[in-house]
């Protein structure tokens, strides 16, 4: 009889909460929807967009460099070691 109480009980909490959920979803929508579409908004978006691939473009530059600065320094390391002859 408990299980049966507590199960009508969860039941109709869930479908009140649902109502109430959907509502609520509906609101916290429609304000983002409006926040997204604000002129200002947009522009900071797009000013964050800009700055971003800025960032990007000088990390790939300089991500370069450092793959080719450490390519040399392991070539070498790898001269010197082959060049050194093991002892007899």
């Amino acid at each position: 009889m408990k299980k049966l109480t507590l199960l009508a009980g969860v039941a109709v909490g869930y479908v009140l909460g649902t109502r109430a959920g959907r509502e609520r979803y509906e609101q916290i929508k429609s304000g983002a929807s409006r926040i997204a579409h604000n002129p200002k908004v947009q522009a900071a978006a797009g000013k964050a967009q800009d700055t971003v691939a800025q960032q990007a473009a000088t990390a790939a530059d300089l991500a370069k460099e450092k793959a080719g600065d450490m390519a040399s320094t392991a070539a070498d390391k790898v001269r010197r070691e082959s060049s050194i002859q093991p002892a007899p």
